[in-house]
């Protein structure tokens, strides 16, 4: 099966170094840590300017739990519909809050309960406080032991902050939904995107020919990433230049998704991250239509983490902003029209 010559591929080396210890094999003493820190947070939706980085508490880790110095995050869609309200159905939340999903950075506290992780790790994750952590955009997140896997050693803290949501996003709808055989034919939407970018890449690993969208910078992108098929969207329609494939896996929703089921074979699978209303185009194309739920837990970043460490997956950090400048990165990032290649990064220490 793909998820085991996936595994397989990537398997050599997998091992990450225990954490250090004084001589005679007591662990070291636990640092001193600050009691104030400097968050990104909200107090009310609303546009970029809703933003304010301020002082608050250093969080402390509960059952389950860590407490991570943060070295960098970096910005998904999620973060935006977070700050402007779009999905409070969805996120119910009480502000003010730290915004921020996606996490790199040191295990400084454990939280009861916590046997897979020692002080002193270099992890990657999930902090966002929609999924039981305390946000990301800070100096100090808490986030759940489960959502976070030791990063890959061969990148620094950056990159590796730059891949969880989208890196296992794109994992989970090559390898377990879309399940890439080679040889298939295989569209990627949003192919100079977080997502799209790292499914391209996982898509040829496992030998699939694949054709993306994109536009502007993202188009000489997807194509340094493999891609055999780049279509400008704003100038072409892919549902008039192709047809016959095994597979399509959508980013954008909306009209894609729609025209999308155009260019699959009867059989084929068409999976989206955008969850669609429903429709008959599944029955009428004879197409099986599938919302992805991403899963993030330890399992799928340690394989993303395995993937990165053997070369298969690069991760693309196209501009950084520090903390204090959190605002601007997310006007840069909402600009859209394809002038970010790959991910946007929130540094917090260089």
């Amino acid at each position: 099966m793909l998820a085991v010559a996936l595994l397989a591929a990537a398997a050599a080396g997998c091992q990450h170094e225990a954490q250090a210890v004084r001589p005679g094999g007591a662990p070291a003493a636990a640092p001193a840590l600050p009691a104030r820190m400097k968050a990104a947070r909200i107090a009310s939706y609303g546009h970029p300017d809703a933003i304010a980085v301020t002082e608050v508490d250093v969080p402390a880790p509960g059952p389950g739990q860590v407490l991570l110095e943060v070295h960098a995050s970096s910005l998904n869609p999620v973060d935006t519909y977070i700050r402007e309200g779009s999905r409070q159905q969805r996120f119910p939340l009480s502000l003010p809050v730290t915004l921020g999903y996606d996490v790199a950075g040191v295990v400084k506290r454990l939280g009861a309960g916590v046997g897979s992780l020692r002080v002193g790790d270099e992890v990657y994750g999930q902090a966002a406080v929609t999924t039981g952590g305390s946000g990301a955009f800070a100096e100090y997140a808490v986030a759940p032991a489960a959502r976070l896997a030791r990063k890959p050693r061969n990148v620094g803290f950056t990159d590796a902050a730059s891949l969880p949501l989208v890196g296992v996003s794109a994992l989970q709808a090559v390898v377990e939904y879309l399940k890439v055989l080679p040889g298939q034919k295989v569209l990627v939407h949003g192919g100079g995107g977080g997502i799209g970018s790292v499914a391209i890449q996982i898509a040829k690993n496992a030998g699939a020919h694949v054709a993306t969208t994109a536009t502007g910078g993202g188009l000489a992108f997807a194509k340094e990433l493999g891609a055999d098929e780049v279509i400008d969207y704003r100038s072409q329609r892919f549902d008039e230049l192709l047809s016959g494939y095994d597979a399509a896996f959508d980013t954008v929703g909306g009209d894609t998704w729609a025209r999308s089921f155009k260019v699959l074979r009867r059989g084929g699978i068409l999976v989206s991250m955008t969850h669609p209303p429903p429709s008959d185009l599944p029955e009428r194309y004879g197409v099986t239509a599938v919302d992805e739920n991403t899963r993030m837990d330890t399992a799928s970043l340690e394989t993303l983490a395995r993937l990165v460490e053997a070369g298969i997956v690069t991760p693309h950090v196209d501009r950084a902003y520090p903390l204090d400048r959190v605002r601007e990165a997310f006007e840069d990032k909402e600009r859209g029209g394809g002038a970010v290649r790959g991910k946007i990064a929130i540094v917090v220490i260089p």
